[in-house]
């Protein structure tokens, strides 16, 4: 059955189905950056509140800024918008649901005019953000923001005609404030380590060297939420949409895959509303910080630590590198030993409860999560999601080991060759730049390390660090990733 508005009624009964009246749904956010992620827990949030009749005023236009938007824009708009949720486990607690809480979707590049007024009409009250770690032009050693970009000084010029996020986003607080309309909150729902902040140094950065007197109303108006958000998403492959259509007789040409577990928790810091999700399970704090530290140390940090070495050895997906007792026992004592020590207690967790979950969560063989999206866009990863552990333990003067091998297997894995002569594609901005240095074969340890961009000034100060760098990658070349990661663990190699 093709998934749109007239056939709901006639979706296979096991598929959860929106129970309201979508006729009755306006849009009171505008997301930018509608993919798997948002899908699957800010959108899946506000229909779990529109199922229990609430929120009808808060439905979702998505945005879209970038050209392979088009793609994302034409599968859902033939659906009237809706998709299906479809979450996989290797248990039993799991669900299908078709969610219908999107009910536009505008395209930059040939509706500007209409996306800028959406946004700066009264109706829309959040702005929210997932627009990947690296998209808020700001230097990840530094934190700075990218003011002689290109596409930054295009927006600067020609306010009207914005390129960037931050220069759409900025028009139509402009044109808020000129017609006396209240602001909305900037709210990222990205993988970054205080994402409101980010976003907020971004914005007002930008209009500092556009418009001051708008900078000001920002910095007095418009809030910026910080957010921790939890749920892995991978890929939606064609296998995916064929099993949807096998299992739950469903055509759905852009569904999400997500596994079951999902975390959202959000500090309540909204200058114009909010939908009330937390009478549907999300957390709202006054401060995110240890959640947010907790999470990214321990989910995103031991990503890290899985991806690289996986790939060396062969695997495609996270599950077949957790089946390898050397990496999961490397993982896990990588959690315990490197990130625990550091985190400050999180009200509500229990740090080994948590570890213990997200074993069980890597090990998820239904959800198939593919170590390409893992490894993806390493060069921004890292600074946010390795460095800071790294820098506490240089600070305490820890062991460097298992981190400088996280790193060191980065560095191996971007001659994009795997130790049985395998080729793999790898995505990443900085990536014609990395393996011109890589894919050498003598010492380029401190060539490596020499890009300031991505380690900054004090790791590569850090003799300690750089030693211990060195010979894990020496270990990688000439005994292996498994005997090197045996080493590490002290077992007899």
């Amino acid at each position: 059955m093709k998934l749109n508005n007239k056939n709901l009624d006639q979706i296979n009964p096991v598929v959860k189905r929106p129970a309201y009246d979508r006729s009755s749904v306006t849009p009171g956010i505008v997301h930018i950056g509608v993919g798997a992620f948002h899908r699957a827990h800010q959108a899946y949030y506000t229909d779990k509140l529109m199922q229990q009749n609430e929120a009808f005023d808060w439905g979702f236009c998505g945005a879209g800024l970038r050209p392979e938007d088009k793609k994302v824009k034409s599968a859902l708009a033939q659906q009237d918008y809706l998709y299906t949720l479809y979450e996989l486990a290797d248990s039993d607690d799991k669900e299908v649901v078709v969610v219908g809480a999107i009910k536009d979707f505008i395209l930059a590049e040939t509706e500007l005019q209409r996306l800028l007024t959406t946004m700066a009409s009264e109706q829309i009250r959040i702005v929210s953000l997932t627009i990947t770690e690296g998209g808020y032009f700001t230097d990840d050693s530094t934190g700075k923001f990218l003011s002689e970009h290109p596409e930054i000084l295009h927006d600067v010029n020609f306010p009207d005609r914005p390129m960037t996020v931050f220069g759409v986003i900025a028009e139509a607080l402009r044109r808020r404030k000129e017609n006396g309309v209240a602001p909305f909150t900037v709210m990222s729902c990205d993988n970054l380590p205080h994402n409101g902040e980010v976003a907020k140094n971004a914005l007002l950065s930008f209009t500092s060297l556009q418009d001051p007197d708008l900078k000001q109303w920002i910095e007095t108006h418009v809030t910026f939420p910080n957010a921790m958000v939890d749920r892995i998403t991978p890929v939606t492959s064609a296998e995916h949409r064929q099993q949807l259509a096998d299992k739950f007789d469903v055509e759905d040409e852009w569904p999400v895959v997500c596994e079951p577990f999902i975390q959202w928790v959000v500090e309540d810091k909204f200058c114009n509303g909010r939908p009330a999700w937390e009478n549907v399970g999300v957390q709202f704090t006054d401060d995110v910080t240890p959640y947010e530290t907790m999470k990214i140390g321990l989910l995103n940090g031991s990503h890290l630590a899985l991806t690289y070495l996986g790939t060396l050895l062969g695997y495609q997906y996270a599950h077949q590198t957790m089946e390898d007792e050397n990496i999961r026992l490397f993982v896990r004592e990588f959690m315990d030993k490197d990130v625990t020590p550091l985190l400050k207690p999180a009200p509500g967790i229990d740090f080994d409860e948590y570890k213990d979950t997200l074993i069980e969560r890597f090990s998820n063989t239904e959800i198939c999560d593919q170590l390409t999206r893992i490894c993806s866009d390493g060069s921004s990863k890292f600074p946010k999601f390795i460095f800071p552990t790294l820098k506490g333990l240089i600070r305490d003067e820890q062991s460097l080991d298992r981190v400088s091998l996280i790193v060191a297997a980065w560095c191996h894995y971007l001659r994009g060759v795997d130790e049985s002569g395998a080729l793999y594609n790898i995505l990443d901005p900085r990536l014609d730049k990395l393996q011109s240095v890589c894919r050498k074969s003598g010492d380029i340890t401190e060539e490596f390390l020499g890009f300031y961009e991505i380690f900054g000034s004090d790791i590569p100060q850090s003799q300690a660090f750089v030693d211990s760098f060195n010979r894990q990658l020496h270990n990688l070349r000439t005994i292996g990733v498994t005997k090197t990661i045996q080493s590490v663990l002290n077992k007899k190699v």
